[in-house]
């Protein structure tokens, strides 16, 4: 069995909600306000149904930081802080007929292209998306 890395570990919505003593309807407000990102709530399926997941390490310090600013700042200023911030990670978005998904780059292990014969074609969007975030630095 593959060992999962720390930034690879998920948390599901309920664990979280009982871990730092929040309401389901504080962390949707949340979301609605931009200080959770909506590519952050992972539905995932599971023997009872849909669950919502979220990477552990990434979404409990954003938690902790919104609780923590709840008592110094409006969580608008805090939202727009975050909405501003230049430390965004990249996304692959990936758009069907059916769904819009997109991944944070750290999440990406492998992307294939499957048909006939398998094509990794994983080097080459890493290499561009270098190129393209190297073209952001320089601006």
């Amino acid at each position: 069995m593959e060992e999962k890395t720390i930034s690879e570990k998920m948390i599901s919505k309920k664990e979280l909600l009982q871990r730092f003593g929040i309401s389901y309807g504080a962390l949707y407000r949340w979301k609605r306000m931009g200080l959770i990102p909506e590519e952050w709530f992972i539905k995932k399926s599971t023997a009872t149904g849909q669950e919502t997941f979220f990477d552990e390490k990434t979404i409990c310090e954003r938690v902790e930081r919104i609780l923590s600013a709840r008592d110094n700042r409006a969580l608008e200023e805090l939202a727009s802080s975050l909405k501003t911030s230049k430390s965004v990670e990249p996304h692959l978005v990936i758009e069907t007929s059916f769904e819009r998904r997109s991944y944070r780059s750290g999440e990406i292990r492998k992307i294939l292209l499957e048909g006939e014969e398998t094509i990794d074609l994983t080097a080459m969007i890493a290499e561009q998306l270098q190129y393209l975030l190297q073209g952001e630095k320089n601006r």
